[in-house]
């Protein structure tokens, strides 16, 4: 008789309060530490609610080329690592309107093993790529928006994440 598989520990989502844009650069840069090749990072959150501003940190801790902006209009940007690690895929997929298959025309399943991939917006169009994914949302005040402060959401989803400390994104 088989011993049924242990089941694997979901890693406790990590609940972090950011007050300014370069807390959010440097949340990005704390999480950078955390990523690997092959690690699809999905961003939710409003319009100027820090997801570029998150993914230029995670740019900056993983040691890529050329400066992280918002990659709306090209869609998808790749920054080749400045040394031994992997490269960031930044796609923003806000003006994709379609699921899986329009994401397909971004080969992403090809880069994903050999690169982080952050996605803006992803949320519905993404999740087939792998069941391993790191899901970030970030709440801001809706209205005022000279309100700097976030609440973000950091929850890892699947085998990769089971039992990974979250905890240190709150350092």
């Amino acid at each position: 008789m088989e011993a049924p598989a242990a089941p694997h520990n979901p890693a406790e989502p990590a609940e972090i309060t950011v007050t300014s844009p370069e807390q959010m650069r440097e949340l990005g840069r704390r999480l950078a530490k955390l990523l690997r090749a092959g690690d699809l990072v999905m961003l939710t959150g409003e319009l100027g609610a820090g997801k570029t501003t998150l993914t230029r940190g995670l740019g900056e801790g993983l040691g890529v080329r050329g400066a992280v902006t918002s990659p709306t209009f090209v869609i998808a940007r790749v920054h080749p690592s400045l040394g031994d690690g992997p490269p960031l895929v930044h796609v923003d997929a806000y003006r994709l309107s379609g699921g899986l298959e329009e994401m397909e025309d971004l080969d992403l399943d090809v880069s994903l093993p050999d690169s982080v991939i952050v996605v803006e917006w992803g949320e519905g169009k993404v999740e087939e790529l792998t069941e391993d994914r790191l899901q970030v949302r970030i709440h801001r005040a809706v209205g005022d928006t000279t309100d700097e402060v976030r609440h973000v959401t950091v929850t890892g989803l699947g085998e990769r994440w089971a039992g990974t400390d979250l905890s240190v994104l709150s350092a």
